[in-house]
């Protein structure tokens, strides 16, 4: 990254946490992924319940690994091979863990989560549930307003994950949306977290690095 694109995103990130923090959302900027590793993994007591939803970005900092040394019931519904009757039970127990993982699609700048999901667990743990919401985002998803937002998930994050999970739809074969009635479709749920959750405790972690998509 140059001198002027990190100056550029410095600002941005500046001004979205102060709009984050304003709409009532704990953020914290960490510069590297491993820091933000390293924050998570201070924020997760032992003898926790520890559920998640679908993320690269939990793979690109090391999560998974790091998770599994620790004395948590980790409660993983991605595992390859797992009974798809085994998935949803732990999707749905996952909704009342102590300590809920993910991260959101896009951030704009004016403070609001935008997210588009396949089966709702990982956005319907974001808004109620778990006693605990960690949210891990690169700076990379900041966008200006929900347009944007809109327009990146649409058009970018959403074929890139049908490619990392294999998906039978369209978009595998094109790269582009085509508003699809595949059964394997993952663009089924649209949630705008426009605030903090009334009863939902959310802490967001910001790092200065492109992760996910």
């Amino acid at each position: 990254m140059t001198q002027f694109h990190q100056w550029y995103q410095d600002l941005q990130v500046e001004r979205t946490i102060q709009a984050l923090k304003k709409n009532n959302f704990d953020v914290r900027f960490v510069p590297k992924a491993a820091q933000a590793l390293e924050e998570v993994m201070k924020m997760i007591p032992d003898g926790a319940t520890v559920g998640m939803g679908g993320s690269f970005t939990l793979t690109q900092i090391g999560f998974f690994d790091a998770i599994q040394k620790r004395s948590v019931k980790f409660l993983n519904p991605y595992v390859k091979g797992l009974a798809p009757e085994e998935g949803a039970r732990l999707r749905r127990e996952s909704l009342t863990a102590d300590v809920f993982l993910s991260s959101s699609n896009a951030i704009t700048e004016d403070g609001k989560l935008f997210n588009i999901d396949a089966t709702g667990n990982r956005v319907g743990a974001m808004a109620f549930g778990p006693k605990k919401v960690i949210l891990v985002c690169g700076a990379n998803k900041i966008v200006k307003d929900l347009d944007m937002a809109w327009e990146k998930v649409q058009e970018w994050t959403s074929p890139m994950n049908v490619k990392r999970l294999n998906m039978k739809t369209p978009c595998l074969q094109t790269g582009e949306c085509a508003d699809c009635s595949s059964p394997e479709r993952i663009c089924n749920i649209y949630t705008v977290l426009a605030k903090k959750p009334r009863f939902t405790d959310i802490t967001i972690f910001i790092v200065g690095e492109t992760l996910g998509f």
